[in-house]
């Protein structure tokens, strides 16, 4: 659980194989979720988001399995594929929604907040100790501290005109 600084050169090494499977449908590729924030505490997955036009298209789904993902969620705009070995997640959301803005926002939040990321550690690691039958369940006991850091987000990206930027 403690933080792992290989967890970037992971990420490079997946954006590569992730942009040679999807080339220009992949409008976005970054690192977002715990091991994307230097220093922080995190389960051993490295999370993708994928931003595309479609996340239906068919013909990512192809290439992302055959770059050797496995689709594993299918959700409202979003899909998630992961490695065999599940420590990368690949999320495919479309572009300009606000499910690319709150994950990149959050993760671009975390690490200019010192205090919001050890809050943030602080909360995963006392989860970690419990049993939980579904990972659903442990985002979910996540939710209310996500929601209250994602308020002070918010207000630091008005205060400092934070956008996205271009796909």
């Amino acid at each position: 659980m403690d933080a792992d600084p290989g967890w970037s050169d992971r990420y490079r090494v997946e954006r590569e194989r992730i942009a040679a499977a999807l080339g220009s449908s992949a409008r976005r590729i970054e690192h977002i979720g715990s091991t994307s924030v230097p220093g922080l505490a995190a389960k051993p997955v490295v999370d993708v988001l994928v931003s595309v036009d479609d996340v239906d298209d068919e013909r990512l789904h192809t290439g992302l399995e055959a770059s050797g993902y496995e689709a594993r969620v299918v959700e409202r705009d979003h899909r998630l594929f992961r490695t065999p070995e599940r420590d990368v997640h690949v999320h495919l959301w479309i572009a300009g929604s606000d499910q690319e803005r709150r994950h990149l926002l959050f993760r671009d939040w975390l690490r200019a907040s010192p205090h919001d990321a050890a809050r943030y550690e602080d909360l995963k690691r006392a989860l970690a100790h419990q049993e939980w039958r579904d990972m659903n369940d442990y985002a979910s006991a996540k939710g209310p501290l996500i929601a209250e850091i994602m308020r002070d987000a918010e207000s630091w990206a008005l205060e400092t005109g934070w956008t996205v930027g271009p796909h």
